[in-house]
């Protein structure tokens, strides 16, 4: 008995379309229409696309999701950094494997909207109209730390003991076996975490514009429309920021990919 598979495109957009599907009928019947309102909290995917293309909203996308994105972007960088450089303190100092990964998960387990708060008051928002807000970069920073570091040390860790003989045996030093060996077997796992790390740095950095001190991005957006009780002006945008999330985390899966072919069973 032979199995019909679906090519992997038919196959996201029957899913694409079975969850429209529900979105719709949810819409219906969850919440009704209270008489002599035109308010409900679910809108229906007409009215979301009548929102963004009728209406012509799509047009100013951009530069709502500016200072958000390059707010996601400064702090992936140096959340990445940050924890790439504490893995690679790990394997040249082993000692300090709990200490790092502690810190690691402290960055992990602390709630948040109230280091956000915290953040608000010592960093500030933004310092012009339109420019990322500094709680948004640190935000976006320290949510990335966690998955890329406990990501780049578990890499590491994969080598191969045979080669990591062979350059001892042949004079190598630690920082030789990490270059030569352990960077390469880690590469799949550090970039995997990179990428898992786009959509949280995005996130990371919503929730920042949400607490204040900037006058443009996401964040600011979804107040406006929520005190308006645009419900389709919110779910318009949180739709937004799911396609900017995931265009962001299929970019690097391609560079994944690129990078690392013979993790996908493709010729290097």
């Amino acid at each position: 008995m032979t199995r019909t598979r679906f090519p992997g495109w038919l196959s996201a957009l029957l899913g694409v379309v079975a969850l429209l599907l529900l979105w719709w009928v949810f819409s219906l019947l969850a919440f009704q229409q209270q008489e002599g309102t035109t308010f409900t909290p679910v809108p229906s995917p007409f009215a979301v696309f009548d929102w963004l293309f009728v209406q012509g909203n799509i047009l100013g996308a951009w530069n709502v999701f500016q200072p958000t994105v390059t707010a996601a972007a400064i702090g992936y960088a140096w959340g990445n950094g940050i924890a790439l450089i504490l893995a690679t303190l790990v394997l040249l100092l082993p000692a300090l494997e709990t200490l790092i990964t502690q810190i690691a998960v402290v960055t992990y387990c602390l709630p948040i909207v109230a280091i956000g708060g915290i953040s608000i008051v010592v960093a500030g928002g933004a310092k012009n109209p339109g420019d990322p807000s500094a709680t948004a970069i640190f935000l976006a920073a320290i949510v990335c730390v966690f998955t890329t570091v406990v990501g780049s040390i578990l890499g590491f860790k994969s080598a191969d003991k045979a080669s990591l003989d062979v350059v001892r045996v042949f004079g190598g030093s630690g920082w030789t076996q990490l270059v030569k060996v352990r960077l390469v077997a880690a590469l799949p796992s550090i970039l995997n975490s990179l990428q898992i790390a786009v959509p949280t740095a995005f996130l990371g950095a919503v929730l920042g514009e949400y607490l204040g001190s900037i006058t443009a991005g996401v964040g600011p957006t979804l107040i406006r429309l929520q005190g308006q009780l645009d419900s389709a002006g919110v779910w318009s945008v949180f739709l937004l920021c799911g396609v900017f999330a995931l265009t962001a985390y299929g970019l690097v899966g391609l560079l994944v990919r690129f990078v690392t072919p013979w993790v996908a069973g493709r010729p290097s």
